[in-house]
């Protein structure tokens, strides 16, 4: 697994973010944040929607976003987000989840449930350190999970991940197994030829998997293959995200045709029958 992100923030000199030390770590970060981003702004701004109630902590998460080239629209409460994104729809979603009224979680779960909003990619901010609590994160449906405090490099670092646009596909690309189709270039999952909604993350992980059909992986194996940038998701974190997938792919999840399980050791693809 690559090292944490969070590892390397001493070594820069970056400030982290915090309720506590947000104003300090705003004043810190204003002289040093532009010439770190200039060289890696997207061509077209992507818009992202970030819903987290502390107003030191949202000002600079959205401070460090413009900076690096992105559009933010803030949120101190998960109650207008989804009305608002089916109007205007972002490209990714940034929840704290201890918010005011609805909590992150059941925002991610509304979003998920959302026909038009429900591929959009989620990233959990949170103060919360447990893995019950990224588990129950990956389960809701986010596709990525930092923990506060978290310096600017490394939320931009994720975000960058999270929106990377993948290379082009010269062609239509199919992947199928009897009922399953798997269309890469639309990053879209067709049961019998019924559209299933999937997540960024589910979709990458089903997509390795499908494409290295018969092969055993380890949790670390496919931490390492679809979760690059080292985000905070741990191996467990993986059963979490083919329990997800077998709920919206097999028939009997709990009997599953594709997505096989070798305990002790890992997942595996197979054709089906």
């Amino acid at each position: 697994m690559p090292q944490d992100l969070r590892d390397q923030t001493p070594l820069l000199g970056l400030p982290t973010l915090s309720k506590r030390n947000a104003p300090k770590a705003r004043e810190a970060l204003l002289p040093i944040m532009d010439p770190w981003q200039a060289s890696d702004k997207p061509r077209y701004p992507a818009l992202i929607y970030v819903v987290e109630d502390d107003p030191d902590v949202s000002r600079l998460i959205e401070y460090s976003l413009q900076t690096a080239g992105y559009e933010v629209s803030t949120f101190f409460s998960g109650a207008p987000v989804v009305p608002r994104a089916a109007m205007a729809q972002p490209a990714l979603f940034l929840l704290d989840i201890m918010l005011p009224g609805i909590s992150g979680f059941d925002l991610c779960r509304q979003i998920r449930q959302h026909e038009q909003l429900g591929k959009t990619p989620v990233i959990f901010l949170s103060a919360r350190t447990q893995e019950p609590d990224r588990l129950q994160a990956f389960d809701v449906g986010g596709d990525g999970y930092i923990t506060k405090p978290f310096s600017p490099r490394e939320l931009i670092a994720r975000v960058r991940n999270v929106l990377r646009v993948p290379p082009e596909t010269p062609s239509r690309e199919i992947i199928q197994f009897g009922d399953l189709e798997i269309d890469v270039a639309s990053m879209s999952v067709r049961v019998e030829g019924r559209t299933v909604l999937t997540t960024v993350r589910e979709f990458r992980l089903l997509e390795y998997l499908a494409r290295h059909r018969g092969r055993v992986f380890t949790r670390d194996q496919l931490l390492d293959a679809v979760w690059k940038e080292g985000t905070f998701v741990t191996p467990r974190s993986i059963d979490v995200f083919v329990r997800r997938l077998r709920e919206k792919i097999e028939p009997d999840p709990r009997h599953p045709r594709y997505l096989k399980t070798l305990r002790g050791i890992g997942y595996r693809f197979e054709a089906g029958r």
